[in-house]
């Protein structure tokens, strides 16, 4: 069995590799706005499980082929802060000019991690099972100083990263800690992917060093 990651997130693939899982990588290059768009009124947990879905189920047409007997796992996080007007998710800023309207914002306060998580189970190329959940996890955000903002933004990193911060890059310099679970804010919870996968009857352990043939 080969465990399949839908994401094309380095930082996810980082974290299964440090935890023993070396997983094929297949980029779902699904439409994330146009399944936004396609829900009515979602939470923000609707909204990213929802994502994570579609990008596992994206997948499957390829991997049933090259992979018959397979799990794949697709992830999505968004950042939840509160404004004057209510809860805001946000994604990745994409701009700089976003990225420090949102981290000014941010500073010195804190904002709900969302990741949602989705895992399909095949066998034989058909599938056989399908599990999903989502965790929250609370992030408290240090106050950089507007150089080092201004430096922080500049490397890009911020722009293409959910809520425009990372935990275990530049990022991580500007979080004071996390309530929850570390790696899911660094976009894959092992927890909670350990749990789904035991609903679709499969063992983590059993996919300790599998490698990646591609």
């Amino acid at each position: 069995m080969r465990f399949v990651l839908a994401s094309a997130s380095p930082a996810r693939l980082s974290v299964l590799r440090s935890a023993g899982i070396d997983p094929l990588v297949r980029v779902s290059g699904v439409d994330e706005d146009a399944v936004a768009a396609a829900l009515t009124d979602p939470t923000p947990a609707e909204l990213v499980t929802a994502l994570a879905e579609s990008k596992a189920e994206a997948v499957i047409p390829a991997i049933a082929d090259e992979v018959p007997d397979a799990v794949i796992v697709g992830c999505d996080s968004m950042l939840s802060t509160q404004e004057e007007h209510g809860p805001e998710v946000v994604g990745k800023p994409a701009t700089a000019e976003v990225a420090a309207q949102r981290w000014k914002r941010m500073a010195g306060g804190t904002g709900e991690l969302l990741t949602g998580h989705a895992v399909v189970r095949l066998r034989d190329g058909a599938i056989e099972a399908r599990a999903r959940d989502h965790l929250s996890t609370t992030v408290r955000f240090a106050e950089p100083t507007d150089a080092e903002l201004d430096t922080y933004i500049a490397t890009g990193e911020p722009l293409a990263v959910a809520g425009g911060f990372t935990l275990d890059g530049l990022g991580g310099w500007f979080v004071e800690g996390v309530d929850g679970d570390p790696s899911s804010v660094i976009g894959i919870s092992l927890p909670l992917t350990r749990k789904l996968l035991g609903r679709v009857h499969v063992s983590v352990v059993s996919l300790w060093g599998t490698q990646a043939t591609s």
